[in-house]
């Protein structure tokens, strides 16, 4: 083969390269796990973004479960449910959404200045923080939610209100948005934190989708996620 042939074929195939669309950097969606974490406070939204990064609209997007413990390749969720840990707070980790989730007993979450830090270093860069039940104190801990509205595990928002003043938060709301935060009530309402979550990050449109893949639309109407949605 001539030498000019060989050019114009490497020149034909680096302006087929040059046409093509760019590949989106694979993106990041990071969910909070820890020995005794509550069940479905982890499989709501890991379903809802699970089946969304199956979705081509969404397939730059992945679900990372992310551990506090350097060393705990598996955590058991209060339920005995074992997950594997994807990443953990250690780990360089480059999140477009972080979702904070809960247990009975915070104390040592709470007391833990990695998993603050981890956090605050988070707060930074994400383009959404997002908690269920009592994963809000997590953030409030961190000072995370000051100057925000919130909610947390329905009957909590009193004791979260007393003991973090600078928050507003709203009692009898299963979700609550406040500019990049989204905060749930967390067990079943975390399904309709994730869908509020995933429409922001998407669209109404392919948040419905989403909502009715699940087949969630056969125990509750769609206007039962859209009245979370903020006011434009």
């Amino acid at each position: 083969m001539s030498t000019n042939i060989v050019g114009k074929i490497s020149l034909l195939i680096a302006l087929v390269l040059f046409s093509l669309p760019a590949i989106s950097a694979e993106k990041h969606i990071g969910i909070l796990v820890y020995d005794k974490v509550l069940t479905s406070d982890v499989t709501a939204p890991a379903e809802v973004f699970g089946v969304a990064t199956r979705k081509s609209w969404f397939s730059d997007y992945k679900v990372l479960l992310i551990g506090v413990d350097r060393d705990a390749p598996v955590v058991t969720t209060e339920e005995g449910i074992r997950l594997t840990v994807d990443k953990t707070i250690y780990d360089d980790l480059e999140l477009d959404a972080l979702i904070v989730t809960s247990s009975y007993v915070m104390d040592t979450l709470f007391e833990n200045k990695d998993l603050t830090e981890f956090l605050k270093k988070q707060a930074e860069n994400v383009s959404w923080l997002a908690s269920n039940c009592s994963g809000a104190f997590l953030y409030a801990h961190a000072g995370l939610l000051d100057g925000y509205t919130a909610t947390t595990w329905a009957g909590g928002e009193k004791q979260l209100q007393r003991e973090f003043p600078k928050i507003n938060v709203i009692e009898d709301r299963n979700v609550v948005v406040d500019r990049n935060r989204i905060s749930s009530n967390g067990g079943i309402p975390s399904y309709q934190g994730a869908l509020v979550l995933l429409a922001q990050m998407s669209s109404k449109r392919k948040a419905k989708e989403v909502f009715e893949t699940i087949q969630l639309n056969r125990l509750i109407p769609w206007t039962e996620v859209t009245r979370y949605f903020p006011e434009k």
